[in-house]
């Protein structure tokens, strides 16, 4: 596996390739790297000539200065993982390799998907997504990006991103990846104290009852129902619940047969704050 710091060096690496026309995947993370991304690097290895990953802790989408200082950096570890799965190239860059001395956002107009649900709570978030990954593509210029269903609004703004700024780039979002009980892998998890680490998979039951529930319930009245159920559970805090049309991820009020839609939920474990998601069917 070649490793690469400098975005200099990954291009010239990547030049000739694509001269070849050799098609570039491109896996971008955070690190901290778990099976639901070595998920998608196999899925990028089975479509693609050359796969990139890429391992950066972008300070402009943390609203939260703790958040970013705690979140778990395991370089190492990632190393070996990558390799386990016969990544091509890691690019692992610096904060001013990416932002030189500016670490600031770019402002993106996402057509309102940015002021849904996460971006209720989280100031300023996905305009530092909107930031990196713009960044990223234009250094790695891949043919096809994976990314997980577990951040599925954040999947929608890339989608997003892609179509208004016209970027050759083909975006792919795979299946969550959970736990064997059920948790919704996540970088995250590692932070979780051992009692609240027994208790997180609650969260995927919850969203499980309201799949079998939605059609028979309305919107509405699951969105109440979960709350109940949070507000007996000592030891997790629901941030938010919603039922959301998949294109616009508007709060969904009629639920019509010909639109797909998706339960949201966040809730804190502790300090930890979880998302979660699931597609529904009407009946």
């Amino acid at each position: 596996m070649k490793i690469f710091t400098q975005k200099s060096e990954l291009k010239a690496f990547l030049s000739p390739l694509k001269k070849e026309k050799k098609s570039v995947g491109f896996v971008p993370t955070m690190g901290a790297l778990h099976q639901g991304h070595l998920s998608l690097i196999k899925k990028a290895k089975k479509k693609n000539d050359v796969v990139v990953v890429s391992v950066f802790v972008n300070p402009t989408q943390f609203d939260n200065k703790e958040d970013l200082d705690k979140y778990p950096k395991t370089y190492e570890s990632d190393v070996v993982l990558l390799e386990s799965v016969d990544c091509d190239v890691l690019f692992f860059p610096s904060v001013e390799e990416i932002y030189a001395e500016n670490i600031v956002s770019e402002k993106f107009d996402f057509d309102g998907l940015e002021h849904q649900m996460e971006g209720k709570f989280r100031d300023g978030h996905f305009d530092g997504v909107g930031t990196i990954v713009k960044t990223l593509f234009e250094i790695v210029e891949p043919n096809i990006a994976y990314f997980g269903k577990k951040d599925f609004q954040q999947l929608q703004i890339i989608k997003k991103l892609v179509e208004k700024y016209k970027l050759p780039v083909k975006i792919k979002g795979r299946p969550i990846f959970r736990e064997e009980d059920g948790l919704a892998m996540s970088s995250r998890n590692v932070r979780l104290t051992k009692e609240h680490r027994e208790v997180a998979p609650f969260i995927y039951k919850i969203l499980k009852k309201v799949k079998k529930k939605f059609g028979i319930k309305n919107a509405e009245e699951l969105t109440e129902w979960v709350e109940k159920q949070f507000k007996k559970h000592p030891l997790l805090e629901l941030e938010y619940f919603t039922i959301a049309d998949e294109q616009t991820l508007q709060t969904a009020t009629n639920i019509e047969s010909n639109k797909k839609f998706r339960a949201f939920i966040a809730v804190f474990a502790g300090n930890i704050r979880l998302i979660d998601n699931i597609g529904l069917k009407s009946k």
